[in-house]
This record gives C-alpha cells, structure tokens and sequence, in this order.
C-alpha cells in the first residue's frame, strides 16, 4: 500500500527555516514583527514545503501584512457528496444535520451547506468561506481527493476514507450488515437479493470488491457477505442491484429485481428510505410483506417504525454521527496543531420489527428463542 506523505506542520518549517515556531506564526499573523526579508523567506520556505497555516483557512484572526484584519469566518461548512436538492431529500442527512447543528449552535458557530459546484467538489469548497468542513461519504477513491486535502483546513468525514490528517467518525456497518443477514437466515431464508446505494458523482469506480479504505456501501455488502457465507449462502453478483438513496431509488431497484425474473424471499437494503421504496413496489406487484417477502433496512430513521409494517432494520446513531463529527471538528480549529485526529466508530443494532417473518414453509423458532427485538 502507498504510505502518504504526512502534512508539514509549523515545527517542520521551523527547523527547516532554523527559527522558532512563534518565527513562523508571525511570519503570517504579524509579519510587522519580523524583518520584511525574514518574514518573506518563511513564507516561500514554508510554500515550499507544503505548509498550509490554519489561521489562513480562517481558523484564527490574523493581519495582512497590508494592514487589513481578517477574522474567523464561526463558521463550518457541511460538504455533501450530491446536490443539495437530492441530500434534503433524503431523511438520513435532516437528522445528521440536526446533530452538527446542536454542536455548532452550542459553540456560536453558523452551519454552511457545501454541495458540489458543477460536479466538483474542489470547486466548492474555494468558495466555501469557512473554517473547517465536515464532510459526508468522502472516500479515499474519490477522483478530487488529494486536490481537497491540499486545501489544507480542518475536516472530519462522516462515512468515508479513513484519512490519517483528518478526523473520521463512521459506524461499524459490517457488524450491523451481519446481524441482519444472519437474522434473515434464523428465518429460513435462503432466497437473497441485495440492494445497494450507488456512489454520488463517481460514474464507474464504484466496485463491490474491498478497496484500501472501503466505502460504507462495500463494508455493508462485506457484513452482508460474511452472514450469508455463515448460514452457507453465497451472494452471486447478479444479486446485487445499485441504485439512488431515495424512496424511488428503491421502487425502480425493485422492478429491476422482478423484470429480471428474480423471485427473492428476503431483500437486503442498504438504506431506510430505498427499503420503504422496496415495499412499496413489493405490493405493487401483488406482494404480501412479510408474508411473502421479507425486507429489512439500514439507518434506522424515525420513518422506518411508522411505515406500513414497520420496518426491520439496523439501527446507527445518525444524529450523534453528526454531534461526535462537529464537536471533533470544533476541537481541531481551536487546536490546529493536533498530531492526530481521533477516529471514531460508533456501535450499530439490529431493530426487529413487522417488515420480516419466516420463509414460506420455514417452521418458527420455538418459544423462547426468537431473536431479541431490538428497543429504542
């Protein structure tokens, strides 16, 4: 595997330009404090090495050495991975805002939307007049990765690439992915078909196989794999159906499944809303959920108990995804230094509920060893 390049810190440029720290700090926040010539050789040393200093990023109140003051903007841009008309359309993202937000009011900070400017999210974030990003489902194979690390801000990613200079809170997808697989199978199940989210603004790079930094899509299809193998099942490729994380993302997989002579018992979903679309269209087709097919989710939204029947799913912890992103975030600006940032996974749950049953002609288990239902 390729070893990146750490990011060159103000120590670096320090013993490089055989000053001290505090040299370097004034060379861009004071340089009325040094010797023009000094100060301008720390600059083109320090642009050199790759040194970006946060307090340029607008993570501190610095002065040109024109004179004018720039101040810290207070505020954190959310970056999505799709635009904004398709994020707010997707329960998912009100409830991770809902997180950053609580976080972001507490400290005084206002909350940016960042969607992709034209396609591009580098494009977006130089416009983008914020201290720092939280940024959702940025992976490693992103095709503008290294150009937003050069950016040099603070940014902790929510569901994506484990980037060691930056901070990184996920769920454990693949336990969670297994437990609904596994749940499917104690139902006699043996007739799969997993439905997967497609990547956003990444036509063709996106693979089932485990990459370096596995996106959430393929650590889910992994946890689903790993069940299904348990219980002796194999998941062919054909399988596996991709599509758009919405309500009618999951119809149109779903008519896909059945145009395709697929006759599924159980359908794994990657997400809540796709799993709701999936029921729909079930019924649509003369269907009886879960008399004649089960479904089961991932997310977990407040929807997935008031759907019609409820939905089985696996829970994770949406909003605190977003209250643990923005409270690391928080705590990188007003530190800028920070060696390494936490990575953080939080724990996932199976919620059994109405959207599952045993497979036709598959006895239930006896009394008293059901699987536990899960509890909110």
């Amino acid at each position: 595997m390729e070893t990146r390049k750490a990011r060159t810190r103000i120590a670096d440029v320090a013993k490089e330009a055989g000053v001290s720290k505090t040299a370097v700090s004034f060379a861009f926040n004071s340089p009325e404090r040094l010797n023009p010539v000094t100060a301008a050789r720390i600059r083109d040393l320090a642009d050199a090495l790759g040194y970006k200093p946060r307090s340029i990023a607008g993570s501190a109140t610095r002065r040109a050495s024109a004179g004018a003051t720039i101040r810290a903007t207070q505020t954190i841009g959310l970056l999505t991975p799709q635009v904004l008309s398709v994020v707010f359309a997707n329960p998912f993202y009100a409830e991770l805002c809902a997180g950053v937000a609580a976080q972001t009011d507490q400290a005084g900070y206002g909350l940016l939307f960042v969607s992709p400017l034209h396609g591009s999210l580098v494009r977006a974030i130089g416009r983008a007049t914020v201290d720092g990003f939280v940024a959702v489902g940025l992976s490693d194979d992103h095709p503008e990765v290294e150009q937003i690390r050069r950016a040099g801000l603070p940014m902790v990613i929510v569901d994506g690439g484990a980037l060691p200079e930056h901070g990184l809170v996920e769920s454990n997808d693949e336990v969670g992915a297994r437990s609904a697989a596994r749940h499917l199978l104690g139902l006699g199940h043996r007739e799969f078909v997993v439905i997967g989210v497609e990547p956003p603004n990444m036509p063709g790079l996106f693979e089932y196989s485990a990459g370096p930094t596995e996106s959430v899509a393929r650590r889910r299809l992994t946890g689903y794999r790993q069940g299904l193998e348990l219980g002796g099942v194999k998941l062919l490729d054909e399988r596996m159906v991709v599509g758009p994380a919405t309500f009618d993302g999951g119809v149109a997989a779903f008519h896909r499944i059945w145009e395709d002579g697929l006759r599924p018992t159980a359908i794994l979903a990657m997400s809540d809303v796709m799993a709701i679309g999936v029921m729909w269209a079930a019924r649509e087709v003369g269907l009886q959920v879960p008399e004649d097919i089960s479904i089961v989710g991932f997310d977990d939204l407040d929807v997935a108990r008031h759907s019609n029947p409820p939905l089985t799913t696996v829970h994770q912890p949406i909003r605190q995804k977003g209250e643990e992103a923005a409270r690391l975030l928080l705590r990188m600006i007003a530190n800028p230094d920070m060696e390494r940032p936490e990575h953080k996974t939080l724990e996932t749950r199976l919620m059994i509920r109405g959207s599952t049953a045993p497979a036709l002609g598959h006895a239930p288990a006896p009394a008293g060893h059901a699987p536990a239902r899960g509890k909110r």
